[in-house]
């Protein structure tokens, strides 16, 4: 099974690769072409795309005069491509978007608010919506969440509790935990923390953390400074755990990429996310493999939410169409061939007990208690894309040894001068 795993690409600079972009998207399908255009990232993941076609599909042949035209990007070059189409006038009347981006794209007027109808937005989750100013931007079909992987057998051999939804573990629970497990001669460190992933996996696997010991990237309230928040003694505080646990030789700074040292039995634990659970209870067992939520480090436990959710473009000539194909499209037919194609949970709960994977005393049901009971979205602002950078600079610096404080104040100063560069990323 092929899953749908957090990735975070910022619009980046397209002034080299503009014209040949949005030249292609005007021979394929923008906002200027007949019919309604749909863009996604799904070029690479042919099981979603197959779930996206099997929609449009059904779609066309009930709405023959209003037929949608797909056009796939991979994921890595899709971003750029929506940008340079922006430049040319050239959006597609429909696209997806990673939920974390959405704020930005409204605020460079990307996008058009979505007006779905008040029954399907009130029964989407939280996480799988996307608010900037008040207003929907976008809506997902479905969401996914971190966790911890465990060895049954290493957890009974150190005796520590298992932690449950209801009650995770404290962080002297977990620090416990792991220094037990550093000592069990079977492995050759007590966790896999994940640090060879690269894109947004840094901010949406460890800023939960740094805000279960009370800090935060940003201001929520004004989204107008870092100050005190991102630098304040719980986020250093953050960051010495953090670094600790790579100094003191419980996790590895360069743990196999994907998860494989949890699959190879080098390491009892592993964070990750629900994508790896199937995978590793078929390797290791059912019974050997337990799913354990976030820790609470003193602030309450969070895990980050937010994934691929769909938009209408704010030049599109067919917005109606667009949100109605949206809409068609968060059927419960779909969310459910979603889940089951890529293995996240969908996005509206009554579908949930249809799925292959998920539901009462399905393999999954533990990463749907998770996410939807710790799920936190990451800061609703334009500057996210900037900031999620500055941390995943920040985060790499302090694994590698550098000053805690010093760093997490350097990266509060290059988010505020951002945020000051750009007007406070207030509406227009």
């Amino acid at each position: 099974m092929i899953t749908t795993r957090r990735t975070f690409l910022g619009v980046s600079a397209v002034a080299a690769t503009a014209a040949t972009l949005a030249a292609c998207s005007s021979q394929q399908g923008g906002s200027g072409s007949s019919g309604v255009t749909l863009w996604t990232h799904n070029g690479g993941n042919k099981e979603e795309l197959a779930v996206v076609n099997k929609a449009v599909e059904a779609f066309n042949a009930a709405n023959p005069d209003t037929p949608i035209t797909v056009k796939p990007y991979p994921q890595a070059s899709y971003n750029d491509a929506i940008a340079a189409a922006a430049t040319a006038g050239d959006l597609p009347d429909i696209l997806d978007l990673d939920g974390p981006i959405m704020p930005n794209w409204a605020w460079a007027g990307y996008l058009a608010p979505l007006e779905i109808s008040a029954d399907l937005e009130d029964s989407v989750i939280d996480s799988a919506k996307g608010y900037w100013n008040d207003t929907l931007y976008s809506v997902g079909p479905y969401d996914t969440s971190l966790c911890f992987l465990a060895r049954k057998s290493a957890i009974d051999a150190i005796g520590a509790r298992v932690p449950t939804v209801d009650q995770p573990w404290t962080r002297a629970e977990f620090d416990d935990a792991l220094a037990k497990l550093g000592e069990l001669p079977d492995y050759e460190f007590a966790i896999d923390m994940g640090v060879w992933d690269t894109a947004e996996w840094w901010p949406y696997a460890y800023s939960p953390m740094l805000q279960s010991f009370g800090g935060d990237l940003i201001d929520r309230e004004s989204y107008a400074t870092a100050d005190g928040f991102l630098n304040s003694p719980e986020a250093v505080e953050w960051g010495t755990w953090f670094r600790s646990l790579f100094a003191n030789g419980l996790a590895s700074q360069t743990p196999t990429e994907d998860g494989q040292d949890f699959l190879q039995g080098k390491v009892p634990m592993v964070y990750t996310g629900g994508w790896k659970v199937l995978a590793a209870q078929e390797e290791l067992g059912a019974e050997e493999v337990l799913i354990l939520p976030p820790v609470d480090f003193g602030k309450g436990a969070h895990v980050g939410g937010g994934s691929w959710q769909w938009g209408v473009s704010a030049t599109s000539a067919n917005p109606e169409v667009a949100t109605k194909f949206i809409e068609f499209l968060m059927g419960k037919e779909y969310l459910v061939e979603y889940s089951n194609a890529i293995g996240n949970f969908p996005s509206v709960k009554s579908a949930t007990a249809e799925t292959d994977y998920y539901g009462e005393g399905k393999p999954l049901e533990p990463i749907y208690e998770i996410g939807t009971t710790y799920a936190l979205l990451r800061p609703a602002t334009p500057g996210y894309k900037v900031i999620s950078s500055i941390f995943d600079k920040a985060a790499r610096d302090i694994v590698s040894g550098a000053d805690v404080q010093q760093t997490l104040d350097q990266a509060v100063k290059d988010i505020d001068a951002d945020i000051t560069s750009n007007n406070g990323y207030k509406a227009s």
